[in-house]
């Protein structure tokens, strides 16, 4: 982009929100992978798409906004990400880093796992009502601690987790057209409060493949070639969800709310990707952590991309930054602000540290393992056997070139980066199991292969 219109951009987007602070609304999917919707999360990748799923919606959103080919969640799984979107804090750091129960029998002992939010911990909800806003969050909380009206929501659904969704069948599976009644109505007041809103909506899907409407799992067992029936489910529940999002932006556009209001989508973590990334939800390659992201709103070009890294943390002092929130910001925020990239500065992120740590001392897609991310090159250390993986992911995104071997001083200095960050944090570190015995080690529920990649998932 020339200097002149990266200029305007930004002018003109400052100029826009001084005048009237944006409404944000900020659309969580679950279990979505990086490839899973039918546009494309890279320019270049034909197979940054699925081959099956139909999201027109969401394309059109992409269409109208910014892609980001680049984006990553906190952690591989659900809740850490969500306290980590809460609180602006890598979830390593928050020790808070599965949402499953752990696995017992294996070679190491899990790290130790909280599964609550504290009444100390500033949430986004928080900061953003202090400048004024009013604050939603509909469907699933999963973060315990008494809810979202404990923690700076004036509305919710209260204290939800992933079986609240269960009952909620056709023509509402999993609560998507529910929880878009509600924050239309919650649009509505808040339009006539002439008070800007915040609204999360943690959709459930795609959890509960088995809700999704009878007829669109008709439609993709013919489309799926055979595939199983949960990857039918997901598929149609997908396209369940997509209508539930092209809905709520239809209302969005009826109510003259558009030209002010900043849209976000994006997924919790990762899922299977079949033809592109490695790996899948509960690890650390690719597949269970990137994920896609697409934000539109006033100064964003349409159809534009973003191959800057960002990560779900980064979003709590950009939202303060669209608030313009005058309360001093927690100290230990480890996110950045990204308002630069959506006006198209290439500019990397902001952040008090340069390298992104992934940390997941359990087992689930792989045995316990990190990952840390520098630049262009990512490092993952698995704690059953010590070993090192070292991939540059500019060259390489399906990670199958292991670098390590051949270079020795950067595997080594990121992994030094790497266990120094999780020392100081003081990260749940993996223990080594006094009882372990082989003979009885139980499967591992996500087919991890302690450290030694197993390939693309299925």
């Amino acid at each position: 982009m020339k200097p002149l219109r990266h200029l305007c951009c930004l002018l003109f987007a400052s100029a826009t929100f001084a005048a009237a602070p944006p409404n944000i609304l900020f659309m969580l999917s679950d279990d979505q992978a990086w490839s899973g919707l039918s546009c494309q999360m890279h320019p270049d990748m034909p197979d940054s798409k699925s081959s099956i799923v139909q999201t027109p919606n969401i394309a059109r959103l992409a269409e109208q906004g910014m892609r980001f080919s680049a984006a990553y969640a906190p952690a591989p799984v659900c809740s850490p990400t969500r306290i980590s979107l809460q609180t602006g804090r890598n979830p390593a750091a928050l020790g808070w880093t599965k949402a499953a129960p752990a696995e017992m029998g294996h070679r190491l002992i899990e790290g130790d796992n909280r599964k609550s939010i504290r009444d100390d911990e500033v949430t986004i909800g928080q900061m953003l009502k202090s400048a004024g806003y009013a604050t939603a969050h509909y469907g699933k909380w999963h973060l315990s601690g008494g809810g979202p009206a404990a923690h700076g929501y004036d509305e919710s659904d209260g204290d939800t987790g992933n079986q609240d969704a269960a009952p909620h069948l056709p023509p509402n599976p999993v609560d998507i057209f529910g929880m878009g009644t509600r924050a239309v109505e919650f649009m509505k007041k808040s339009q006539a409060a002439r008070k800007p809103f915040f609204i999360q909506m943690s959709y459930n899907a795609l959890h509960y493949p088995e809700n999704a409407t009878p007829a669109l799992i008709e439609k993709y067992r013919k489309l799926a070639g055979g595939r199983d029936d949960k990857e039918v489910g997901r598929a149609a529940i997908a396209e369940d969800l997509d209508r539930g999002v092209g809905e709520l932006l239809a209302k969005l556009d009826a109510m003259g709310l558009s030209k002010n209001t900043i849209v976000i989508y994006m997924s919790d973590n990762g899922g299977s990707n079949r033809r592109t990334l490695n790996g899948g939800k509960g690890d650390m390659w690719e597949g269970g952590i990137r994920v896609p992201l697409i934000i539109r709103g006033p100064g964003i070009a349409p159809n534009s991309w973003c191959h800057q890294r960002v990560v779900g943390y980064d979003f709590f002092p950009t939202f303060c930054r669209w608030a313009g929130v005058k309360s001093p910001l927690p100290k230990q925020l480890e996110g950045g602000d990204i308002t630069h990239l959506l006006s198209g500065s290439s500019e990397p992120v902001k952040r008090p540290r340069e390298p992104l740590v992934f940390h997941f001392p359990h087992y689930q897609g792989d045995s316990p393992h990190s990952a840390i991310l520098s630049g262009n090159m990512k490092l993952i250390h698995f704690y059953e056997t010590g070993e090192n993986q070292l991939f540059d992911l500019q060259a390489d995104i399906g990670e199958t070139n292991n670098l390590a071997s051949k270079q020795p001083e950067l595997t080594a200095k990121l992994s030094k980066q790497l266990a120094d960050y999780l020392s100081e944090v003081r990260a749940e570190m993996p223990k080594p199991n006094p009882n372990y015995d082989p003979t009885k080690e139980s499967a591992r529920k996500g087919g991890g292969k302690g450290g030694k990649k197993g390939g693309k998932k299925p």
